[in-house]
């Protein structure tokens, strides 16, 4: 994956995390190793002329808070509000970055969010994803990134 595909999602997700949340995140190392993630997951599929998919992957810990914050009431089970709270904040960090991939004329998914004990989400086999953790004050996160441009058709 290329480096400009990756930064858009790196920018939005700081900038999204401080002026949503008010919640300063440390990003670790980038790295090519995918996996296992945690316990609730917003996943966003992109199309145009770059196809793939944006994961964020959260604690039960940080998906509380990040729910508590957006929504003002304290947020203590993984219920239908957290899920639509996590489906929303991959969505504002999503779109931000498409705004940054204008060249690439892209589309975003509703996004879908996956809840239960460190589940695994695959990319096509086509596609290298970069991995992001970050640290939060509540918790741990990580963020997936799997684009690729789509061939541009011959002209005749």
């Amino acid at each position: 994956m290329r480096a400009e595909f990756i930064n858009p999602f790196l920018v939005s997700t700081s900038k999204t995390f401080k002026t949503m949340l008010g919640c300063e995140i440390k990003r670790g190392e980038l790295n090519l190793q995918t996996g296992k993630l945690h316990e609730v997951s917003g996943i966003i599929g992109l199309s145009g002329r770059a196809v793939g998919t944006v994961i964020l992957s959260f604690s039960e810990q940080v998906s509380l808070k990040i729910a508590s914050t957006l929504l003002l009431v304290e947020a203590d089970e993984v219920n239908d509000d957290v899920i639509d709270a996590i489906g929303e904040i991959t969505n504002m960090v999503a779109g931000a970055a498409k705004a940054e991939l204008a060249e690439y004329e892209m589309s975003i998914s509703l996004p879908s969010v996956i809840t239960g004990g460190r589940h695994r989400i695959r990319f096509p086999s086509n596609v290298v994803p970069i991995s992001v953790p970050y640290e939060t004050p509540w918790g741990p996160m990580k963020m997936e990134v799997g684009l690729t441009p789509v061939a541009e058709p011959a002209h005749v």
